[in-house]
């Protein structure tokens, strides 16, 4: 019978004559493994051995079992009955296998110097199919020869003797190939100890010694002599060329030999040569080096001769007599030697190839019908299974259905016992003799798949270096190092062993394959012991009539098959069980334990009686499992490639464990709970789970047949019959495997594997009734079902929670958690419902399942009634239980009173009707961010019923504009059901329709405008006027809030006029109450205000809250009024001596024209204003082309000046913009054309959104032309799409018929453009049209002084003869002098200022001023003179005038500009002050303001020269190329003298 065996070691043999192992030993187990060796595949590339173990056994052991030559202290005796290896443990995949072997002799003192070939070297008869034996790689002679002599006499002869016994002689040459197959390398080992000649020795002859002089050593090794190694090697390695060297020496040390070992001859010639530890440690490394080519020569060898012999084999697969076993047997062959070398991966390719290999002869088999003929029978039925089966049949027929109560409770057994419990591991190749049974065609097909999965996953548990193997790897290694004898010290450092990690793909790829492996083997376990028990019916009745199985059998058959593959998966996961893995804490127990993180091979095959009868603490949150981990779990060893795919898999192996224990448990009315679901559809949970929804509680008892209980006959699994044996161990198992498969799935990241383990674990406690773990299991679990799209699951699921809230009390979380969710589930289902039922389809389609009324019915009675019992209000979103929400058409205005009203459609989700208390629904304006709301509301409460619904609201506050629904509210009880949308998020689908709607203001209702004042005074405070006019109201009480809209405008409320005869009752702040206002009513209130920056416009909130008969209503209005002037006036300013000119340019301010009516200067106290005559009709001021007002201004002498005299004159203009008469024509034409129409509640909305598009579409040269001509076209009227800007119109009740709607609007408008074509402007007349006015202040600039300076010629004077001198422009020649004199004057006239620098004396100096190329100038042209401080206005010439001569002489000829005169006052200790204009004055050092007159400004003298006759040269002789002057002749100075030129 095969033997287990180490799976990655390989076997030398070696024979110790002489008893030197042990003094070996300490060299060279240290040395072991063998480390780094390469092997070059015959069909692939070089293969690379990290690490091949050696186990080294004593010729004439047992080489069929696993020993280790330490075991012993026999060398020469055989392994004892008693020793381990005799009895071999059982290879159960789960504890390293015991080693043992061939005891080691014990020593003698004595020593056998003969070397004597040991009698199981001898020759025996070899199997015919190779691959049976285990047979040693290499054979190592252990030689003990002390000197020369020894070894010519008897050592050299025992060698030979030895090589001929242990080498065949064919080997190498024609061997056979059963020979080849065991084919192995052989070498002889030179041991030499100290104080022998042979330790005297060189290694080779020419070796150099310590003492070369000694004439002793030169006679004994002179000449030809050679040492001991050189003779072996001359003797035993052979003379051909490319022999392999067979001999290596290795030297001890007189430390490392006992003392009782130690010979006590002393060489009496000694050679002085001592081995340096150098030379000994390379020895050493050579022996290590020769055994590892020896070893991989004969792996070579046996190789080849495999491969040659299983391609023979394949290509005889045709022929007749082929049989798969014995092919079988030879590639297995193959397969183990890559196996033992240490190259794992090409063994599991060969049984990969194998397992291939059976599969297709089986399915040849099936289709031929004839095995013989493809690859041989294999046996009808196991007969184990038959055995097992009898036995359970037995049990039932004898009534013993009892569970061993000492084997239910005692399930702490030791390790031994655990062992011997074989179907607890049911996989493992030592379990029976596999390959004595293969090849002896005697195996059965589920003993075959049996016996190549359990080396498949023998193979791969080495791959992934798993605990079981490396255990037994370094317990041999731990076991070849400890044979050092006590008391000597190992020659070599014992090499650190370290621990690799394992590799988790490879244990991952083991789980793989199990999941794939338990259901083909159960369903060939199945047959099996149905073939078994048909052929034991066959035996009894002679003939197999009977092809269905008794009930009894049935479950006997269903019993073993699922023990086995509980067993399978549990055995798996015990050999795959990792510290790698970070396995979460427990959900079943939150007790921190390490132990239930890592799960432990013992506690999963058996688990504790106690612990399973423990009760269980409820899960540390709701909301577990989170996937993440403590910190100490996400260490750098749990980082590792393949934990995810590892942790998956083995959950998968749980939940296959969990599986089987369910189907058991449903023969005995175990249900998990998913039976006993609620059911809210057909079919919905039938495709989660196989259990039918329509049992009912009696359906759910345990169907048995009649006169048959369920037994657990056949079930051999200790856990599987702890379960079965009572309903709550069936429970308590389940639990912990699902538990243990969501671990699992928590670390894989496989997030709806978890939450479908909750979901398990959640409906068992339900179903368990412990309402308090199913709840918090349901709270974790909903959610992830509702976002997944399980919409009818996770309803049921909702059901159970909502009853298990119920059951706790905890009304809270039932109103919300559960059956909030669960109604809105509902009603996203009844949506899908009636969008698929609405949705067009083409062909078949698969009906989709919806949830079942019933089943949802009575919960939203629930929901209101236990909602008054809370403290807070339940929101729930309106959208969760309506959809197809919209407005239904525009807004409905109310006939006789200022109120509107929505219709709003709403389709009811639910499939209970209930009674709303009030639903509301509020619309914005969007322009103004909000602030600008409308609340509607139902009048009286409104019964909701499933399907559409439409509700009236109504609203009583009034706001014209564009509106959009943003608010949707609906109450019952305590249960607020809301609706709210960002109407700012253009992007977003908002869920209702038509969201948009207008509210126009009808010409009937109450109006409030807010305008600006048409009067207008600068230096006062702008004013702003709010007209409200009643329309058909008999308001008996109101009340109008003032308020401002814009940012720095503040209203002064303090200072509010009311204009009329309705003043109010109260006033505070901004709020005014009025008493009784009758109907078709105006009142006007004025207020100032004030800005903080400048603004083109401002905006003021009014509203108006009054009562009617009908009832209270409210009307808001937000109106925009422009502040900015639509006029600019600029002034010039001009002094004289006895008055001032003042000229204003009028001016627009905007693009339109302005009309100019009239113009007045209001005098003042101190001065009085003169203008001429004014226009007769209006002046029409067009943008770029201002109009000047020239007024002159005196001052009163009859006022002096003083501190309460009003000086400021105002500039009073009246005007109107061309703009708003065009705005204003166009409105009152409309107007008065809509008084007989039908349309006329509607006459504001169309004239409002005329004047817009008017004031959109006129351009400047529009408004200029129209100024020109007096007239507009209205075409452009013709080219606006008037339907769009009446949105959302509806008919009016009114008394009338007529259907007002957006298109009868334009259609009106469009033909009463084409009925006035032109409008004519009117010429307002100023004294009735009302005119705006503004009232601007005009300061006059107090100037202290004004100078008047005058330069007058002389008369007569000298003129040429011939001029006119009548026309005011004297004509003298060049160079003529003209006497003249400077006329200088002083005011104080228009000094209005009190100064107290004027009481001193002022001293001025002027100076005449005039081009140097253009006049001469001589006299006094500069001078000072002194105004004399304190004095009065005075007009006297002496006091105030003074002239000074002055002679002028032009320069040039033409129209000379007359010299001009600069007066400046002079600062004290400066001859000049500052500079000051001819015209304007300026401030000096005393800071004085002086203007000065200059009365010769614009004059001029015509100077001509003084020439009678001139004769020119006509010809181009002059400078440059023109004329010649010859001569000159002065005509005008009567001396006749003539020039020459």
């Amino acid at each position: 019978m095969e033997q287990p065996f180490s799976t990655s070691k390989v076997t030398v043999e070696y024979f110790d004559p002489h008893d030197v192992y042990k003094l070996l030993a300490p060299g060279l187990i240290p040395r072991l493994p063998l480390r780094d060796l390469n092997w070059q595949s015959h069909a692939g590339p070089l293969r690379s051995i990290s690490t091949l173990h050696v186990e080294l056994i004593p010729s004439g052991a047992d080489t069929s079992v696993i020993f280790s030559p330490l075991s012993s202290t026999n060398p020469k005796g055989g392994p004892t009955p008693n020793d381990a290896a005799s009895q071999p443990p059982k290879d159960d995949g789960f504890l390293t296998a015991q080693i043992g072997g061939g005891a080691r002799p014990a020593s003698t003192e004595q020593t056998d110097t003969t070397l004597r070939v040991p009698a199981a070297a001898t020759k025996e008869r070899r199997h015919q199919i190779p691959g049976l034996r285990r047979t040693p790689y290499l054979k190592i002679l252990l030689v003990r020869c002390d000197d020369n002599d020894t070894y010519k006499s008897t050592t050299r002869a025992e060698i030979r003797e030895w090589i001929k016994a242990n080498t065949p002689p064919s080997q190498g040459k024609t061997g056979s190939h059963a020979e080849i197959h065991d084919a192995f390398e052989w070498l002889v080992l030179h041991v030499v100890l100290p104080n022998t000649v042979a330790a005297t020795q060189p290694r080779t002859a020419g070796a150099k010694v310590l003492d070369s002089s000694s004439s002793t050593t030169k006679s004994r090794w002179g000449g030809g002599s050679s040492t001991l190694l050189e003779k072996m090697r001359h003797d035993f390695n052979g003379s051909t060329k490319g022999s392999v060297d067979r001999v290596r020496q290795i030297r001890i040390g007189i430390n490392d030999v006992p003392y009782n070992m130690l010979p006590r001859v002393v060489p009496a010639v000694p050679t002085g040569y001592h081995e340096s530890e150098q030379e000994s440690e390379a020895a050493w490394a050579d022996l290590i080096g020769k055994i590892k080519e020896l070893i991989l020569s004969s792996f070579d060898t046996r190789v080849t001769q495999y491969e040659e012999d299983i391609k023979e084999k394949d290509g005889q697969r045709s022929l007749p007599g082929w049989n798969f076993c014995t092919f079988f047997i030879l590639k297995e062959g193959l397969a183990r030697g890559f196996e033992s070398v240490g190259l794992v991966e090409d063994a599991l390719v060969g049984y990969d190839e194998l397992s291939v290999g059976l599969d297709a002869i089986i399915n040849a088999q099936s289709k031929s019908g004839s095995p013989e003929a493809h690859g041989g029978a294999l046996l009808g039925f196991t007969p184990d299974l038959k055995d097992t089966a009898q036995q359970a049949i037995r049990e039932i027929v004898d009534g013993n259905l009892e569970f061993d109560e000492e084997e239910a409770v005692d399930l702490q057994a030791g390790e031994r016992r655990m062992l011997d419990q074989s179907d607890s591991i049911p996989i493992t190749s030592s379990r029976k003799a596999y390959r004595e049974l293969i090849l002896a065609n005697n195996v059965s097909l589920f003993d075959f798949r049996c016996y190549i999965f359990a080396r498949q996953i023998s193979l791969l548990l080495r791959l992934g270096n798993a605990w079981s193997t490396r255990e037994e790897l370094l317990t041999k290694l731990k076991e070849q190092q400890e044979m050092v004898p006590k008391g000597v010290a190992p020659r070599a450092p014992a090499p650190k062993v370290t621990e690799e990690p394992e590799n988790l793909l490879h244990l991952a790829e083991i789980c793989k394959r199990t999941l794939e492996f338990v259901p083909a083997i159960s369903t060939v376990m199945r047959e099996d012991i149905i073939a078994a028990i048909l052929s034991t019916r066959q035996g009894e009745d002679g003939e197999a009539t009977q092809i269905t199985l008794a009930p009894a059998q049935t479950e006997i058959v269903d019993n073993m098959v699922s023990s086995f593959a509980f067993s399978v998966a549990q055995q798996i996961l015990a050999q795959t069980s990792t510290k790698a893995l970070p396995i979460p804490q427990s959900i079943l127990d939150d007790t921190p334990d390490q132990k239930a993180a890592i799960p432990e091979p013992k506690s999963i095959m058996h688990p504790t009686r106690t612990s399973s009868i423990a009760g269980h603490r409820p899960p540390p949150s709701p909301g577990f499992p989170s996937g993440r981990m403590d910190d100490h779990t996400l260490s750098a060893p749990y980082l590792k490639s393949g934990l995810e795919e590892l942790a998956a898999r083995r959950a998968e192996l749980y939940a296959l464990s969990r599986n089987i224990l369910e189907e058991c448990g449903k023969k005995r009315g175990w249900s998990d709970g998913w039976a006993s679901v609620p059911t809210v559809g057909e079919s919905g949970i039938n495709e989660l789970e196989d259990v039918s929804l329509d049992d009912t509680a009696e359906d759910l008892e345990p169907r048995t047949a009649p006169g048959l209980h369920t037994s657990i006959a056949g079930v051999k699994t200790t856990l599987l019959r702890t379960a079965l044996d009572n309903r709550d161990d069936f429970y308590r198992l389940y639990e912990t495997l699902t538990d243990k498969a969501l671990r699992h799935f928590t670390v894989a990241n496989h997030w709806h594997s978890v939450q479908a383990s909750m979901a398990d674990l959640a409906v068992l406690k339900f179903h368990l009734e412990d309402y308090s773990e199913a709840a918090k299991y349901f709270h974790s679990v909903i959610p992830f079902f509702g976002e997944g799209g399980w919409s009818l699951l996770e309803l049921s699921m909702l059901v159970m929670y909502a009853r298990c809230l119920k059951q706790l009390q905890k009304l809270d979380e039932y109103v919300n958690h559960a059956l909030r969710k669960l109604l809105c589930k509902a009603a996203v289902a009844e949506k899908a419902r009636l969008e698929h039922k609405s949705r067009f389809r083409i062909g078949f389609t698969s009906a989709a399942e919806y949830p079942e009324a019933a089943a949802i019915t009575g919960f939203l009675s629930d929901l209101l009634s236990v909602s008054e019992t809370l403290e807070k209000d339940i929101r729930i979103p309106l959208t969760g239980f309506f959809c197809n929400m919209g407005l239904d058409g525009p807004p409905f205005y109310d006939e006789g009173q200022d109120s509107f009203s929505l219709f709003l459609d709403m389709q009811s989700l639910l499939v209970d009707e209930f009674e709303a208390d009030s639903v509301s629904l509020r619309i914005v304006s969007p322009a103004f961010a909000g602030n600008r709301e409308i609340w509607l509301q139902t009048e009286k409460p409104v019964t909701i019923y499933p399907g559409p619904n439409k509700v009236r609201v109504q609203s009583t506050v009034m706001m014209a504009g564009t509106f959009q629904v943003d608010q949707i509210r609906l109450c019952s009880k305590k249960v607020l059901l809301h609706y709210e949308r960002d109407i700012s998020d253009k992007s977003s689908s908002s869920g209702l329709r038509n969201a948009t709607l207008t509210l126009y203001q009808r010409a009937s209702c109450l109006d409030v405008q807010v305008v600006g004042s048409k009067d207008l005074q600068l230096d006062q405070k702008k004013l702003l006027d709010l007209e409200l006019s009643t329309g058909w109201n008999n308001i008996k009480t109101c009340e109008v809030k003032i308020r401002s809209a814009t940012g720095g405008l503040r209203l002064i409320m303090n200072e509010v006029e009311v204009i009329g005869d309705n003043q109010p009752t109260k006033s505070e702040g901004g709020s005014f109450k009025f008493g009784a206002i009758p109907e078709k009513s105006i009142l006007k209130i004025r207020f100032p205000f004030t800005v903080e920056q400048d603004l083109l416009d401002v905006a003021v909130r009014a509203e108006v809250t009054y009562s009617t008969d009908r009832g209270s209503f409210t009307f808001t209005r937000t109106s925009i009024i422009p502040i900015s002037l639509a006029l600019e006036v600029n002034v010039q300013d001009v002094f004289k001596h006895h008055a001032l000119f003042s000229r204003f340019a009028v001016s627009t301010a905007s693009d339109s024209p302005l009309r100019l009516f009239k113009s007045e200067l209001l005098s003042s106290e101190l001065f009085e204003s003169h203008f001429g005559q004014p226009s007769s009709h209006p002046i029409l001021i067009f943008p770029k082309q201002p109009t000047g007002l020239l007024y002159k201004i005196t001052r009163r002498p009859e006022i002096n000046p003083g501190p309460t005299t009003k000086k400021t004159l105002y500039l009073k203009l009246y005007y109107s913009v061309l703009q708003d008469e065009i705005e204003h024509l166009f409105k009152t034409a409309l107007s008065k054309a809509l008084e007989s129409s039908p349309l006329w509640e509607f006459s504001k909305a169309l004239t409002s959104k005329l004047v817009y598009v008017v004031r959109k579409s006129l351009s400047p040269h529009d408004l200029e032309k129209a100024g020109l001509l007096g007239e507009l076209s209205t075409s452009f009227l013709l080219k606006t799409n008037w339907e769009a800007l009446f949105p959302g119109l509806t008919p009016v009740a009114t008394s009338s018929s007529t259907d007002i709607s957006s298109t009868n609007l334009a259609n009106f408008i469009v033909s009463w453009a084409k009925g006035h074509p032109i409008l004519h402007l009117p010429h307002p007349d100023p004294s009735t049209f009302e005119t705006n006015t503004i009232t601007i202040p005009v300061d006059i600039p107090p100037v202290a002084i004004v100078h008047t300076a005058d330069i007058i010629l002389q008369q007569p004077l000298p003129t040429v003869p011939g001029t006119d001198s009548e026309t005011g422009c004297p004509t003298v020649c060049t160079n003529q002098v003209i006497p003249a004199t400077l006329h200088l004057k002083w005011t104080r006239t228009w000094d209005t200022a009190d100064n107290p620098a004027f009481d001193r004396d002022l001293e001025f100096g002027y100076e005449i001023t005039a081009p140097g190329d253009t006049w001469l100038l001589g006299g006094r042209r500069k001078g000072h003179f002194v105004i004399p401080g304190g004095s009065e206005l005075s007009s006297e010439p002496g006091k105030t005038e003074a002239e000074i001569g002055m002679v002028m002489i032009p320069l040039r000829e033409g129209y000379l500009t007359m010299p001009g005169v600069e007066i400046r006052e002079v600062q004290s200790g400066n001859e000049e002050g500052v500079g000051m204009g001819m015209v304007s004055g300026g401030f000096g050092g005393t800071g004085i303001h002086c203007e000065t007159d200059c009365r010769n400004l614009g004059e001029t003298i015509y100077v001509v020269g003084d020439r009678a006759k001139v004769t020119l040269s006509l010809d181009a002789s002059g400078p440059g190329g023109g004329p010649l002057v010859l001569e000159c002749e002065r005509g005008y100075n009567g001396d006749g003298a003539r020039v020459v030129v």
